[in-house]
């Protein structure tokens, strides 16, 4: 897997001779898309009253998804390409562990877990683009392998799995509780798909 690794991050990567406006765009979006995708979780919570409390779990569990890969990318201690000498880092970055990419794990939960939203679909798609070019951005300006970015988006969608799974179960047992009480408010609302 590291010589596919090596040749991704070479085909991908700057190198000592970038294209000027490539570099800017990764430049920018590199460090800055993360901000973003943050900004569109916020619009969303402001604007989507419906899906507020499921919004505020998804941003509890992008805080926590970022807890874990740091959690174990700091006993990997993975190098990045820069460290290695592989490429120039365009962006200033520290030189710990990259494996697995904090920025791609964080982005690709949030979007994974808009598109686990029916009425938040048409928001995950654009999340996802944007998760994916940051990730590609972030290859680009030399400071993380592809196997970091892949390593990200498998946690993400490990943790967005365990959150489908506690939904589903959620959504399961409070028509029960519902029924036996005889409050139809409660809840399960909450978790109700939109």
């Amino acid at each position: 897997m590291n010589a596919l690794n090596l040749a991704a991050f070479h085909w991908i990567a700057a190198g000592s001779h970038p294209t000027p406006w490539v570099l800017s765009a990764a430049s920018a979006l590199a460090p800055w898309g993360s901000w973003l995708c943050g900004a569109i979780l916020v619009a969303a919570l402001w604007r989507r009253r419906a899906d507020r409390v499921y919004l505020c779990i998804v941003a509890a569990m992008a805080g926590v998804t970022s807890l874990v890969s740091h959690a174990i990318a700091q006993p990997l201690n993975t190098p990045r390409p820069f460290v290695l000498g592989l490429a120039p880092a365009y962006i200033e970055h520290a030189g710990r562990g990259g494996l697995p990419s904090t920025h791609a794990a964080v982005m690709f939960l949030v979007a994974l877990a808009f598109l686990l939203r029916p009425g938040l679909r048409r928001l995950g798609v654009a999340l996802l683009a944007l998760a994916a070019a940051t990730g590609w951005a972030r290859i680009y300006v030399g400071v993380h392998f592809p196997l970091d970015i892949v390593a990200g988006l498998l946690l993400a969608g490990v943790i967005a799995g365990a959150l489908a799974i506690a939904q589903r179960c959620v959504h399961a047992a409070m028509p029960r509780a519902d029924r036996a009480s005889g409050d139809q408010d409660t809840a399960h609302s909450l978790w109700r798909p939109s």
